[in-house]
């Protein structure tokens, strides 16, 4: 069967350090940290008091009067993929039945969850919201864009954790490379920085216990205390390369190879030596017919638990061998947070301008290096490099591993 090529025409994102695509990537080239004091609730009794929260986000302004219909995370993704589809300059409307759309949500939404739960205690629970839960649920992300530009394709949302927006683009991708839809809209979407959500990654001894913005997210650096939990949405238009063409699309890079496995391990520990995430590097650039010496930069899971980074880069090391001392790595999340089902989609973004404006973002407050984690992880600036390959790797609760390879687009 002849596999079409998918390249990437649209972005869109609502994020910690910005509030759409042109504000997100110049903070993250400036090396702008997004994290700051919990304002979503009243944290004073929490150990825990920082996040990576969205800022200055207006819903009816972007999604009109049926925002309050939405939950937040529904929001900040239609926010995304309006966005996306702006950007793309595709005539949905016209190719409707050939356009899907897979948008993931790790958790749906909590605070919604939590609000209707206490109001049951009040009222009674044959008394909450109607919209309850269709609000609450992960795939009314997907839908809601669905419905909003009567896109007629598959829908659908993995729910895989941390992994979930990377499965996003991945499946998409092998939708358009095989034949079924000519462009798909997806990535990910997360809000759940609320007591329940903060107060359940606390209890597992996942989150950072600084106080310092500075110094609460630290991928790979010896003081790392944990992840910071953030909120947000990334999308991206896929579409085949034709089609793309045809229409005198602007492309921001192609999606080459796609890998997705479990470490079938352990419900929340990554498998000794990075195993899956090794397997599921190997897998993505046998899909994409590359070799690992042809790849030049990875935007790393890199969570900033003693685990993940430890376990990823011992990943790294037993895919790429020598070749490893030459890749560039860096976190984002060092500057956004962990979005959780949103990190994929926010991170292939900022992987699919890296190659464009061949420049790796930097891993930020990276200071005090972990002799377990020796790779050169972009400290503190960002570095303009040449680039043709980039990898964009998550790894999530589970053992669910997904990772994308991108090539720069020369066209």
């Amino acid at each position: 069967m002849n596999k079409r090529r998918v390249v990437i025409t649209g972005l869109g994102t609502v994020n910690p350090i910005g509030n759409s695509v042109q504000e997100s990537w110049q903070a993250a080239r400036e090396g702008k940290c997004g994290i700051g004091p919990i304002t979503q609730f009243d944290a004073s009794e929490f150990k825990i008091k920082v996040a990576a929260e969205v800022k200055g986000f207006d819903a009816e302004a972007v999604c009109g009067k049926e925002s309050r219909r939405m939950a937040r995370f529904t929001q900040l993704a239609v926010a995304a993929a309006k966005e996306a589809l702006t950007d793309s300059g595709l005539n949905a409307a016209a190719e409707a039945q050939q356009i899907g759309v897979v948008v993931s949500s790790g958790i749906g939404s909590l605070p919604t969850i939590e609000e209707q739960h206490s109001r049951g205690l009040e009222k009674g629970f044959e008394r909450v919201s109607p919209y309850f839960v269709p609000m609450s649920i992960a795939n009314m992300a997907a839908a809601q864009i669905a419905i909003l530009f009567g896109l007629k394709g598959m829908c659908s949302c993995p729910v895989t954790a941390c992994a979930g927006g990377t499965n996003a683009v991945g499946d998409a991708f092998h939708r358009i490379r095989d034949g079924y839809e000519i462009a798909m809209v997806c990535g990910g979407a997360e809000s759940c920085v609320s007591p329940l959500g903060i107060g359940g990654f606390a209890s597992m001894k996942a989150l950072s216990h600084a106080e310092d913005a500075n110094a609460a997210s630290l991928p790979f650096d010896a003081r790392r205390g944990g992840f910071v939990l953030g909120e947000g949405s990334g999308i991206l238009v896929l579409e085949e390369l034709e089609h793309a063409k045809k229409r005198g699309a602007k492309i921001y890079a192609e999606v080459v190879g796609y890998g997705a496995n479990c470490d079938a391990y352990h419900f929340t520990a990554p498998a000794p030596g990075g195993e899956g995430a090794m397997g599921c590097m190997k897998q993505a650039l046998a899909d994409a017919g590359a070799a690992p010496q042809q790849v030049d930069y990875i935007n790393a899971h890199g969570t900033g638990t003693a685990m993940n980074d430890k376990c990823e880069t011992a990943a790294i090391h037993g895919v790429f061998g020598e070749h490893a001392a030459k890749l560039a790595v860096s976190s984002t999340k060092s500057m956004t947070g962990h979005l959780l089902g949103a990190a994929g989609g926010v991170e292939a973004l900022f992987t699919a301008l890296a190659l464009r404006d061949q420049f790796a973002p930097p891993t930020v407050h990276l200071q005090q290096p972990d002799p377990e984690c020796d790779l050169d992880y972009v400290p503190g600036e960002g570095r303009q490099m040449p680039m043709t390959y980039a990898l964009s790797n998550s790894l999530g609760f589970g053992g669910h591993n997904a990772c994308l390879l991108m090539k720069r687009w020369e066209g």
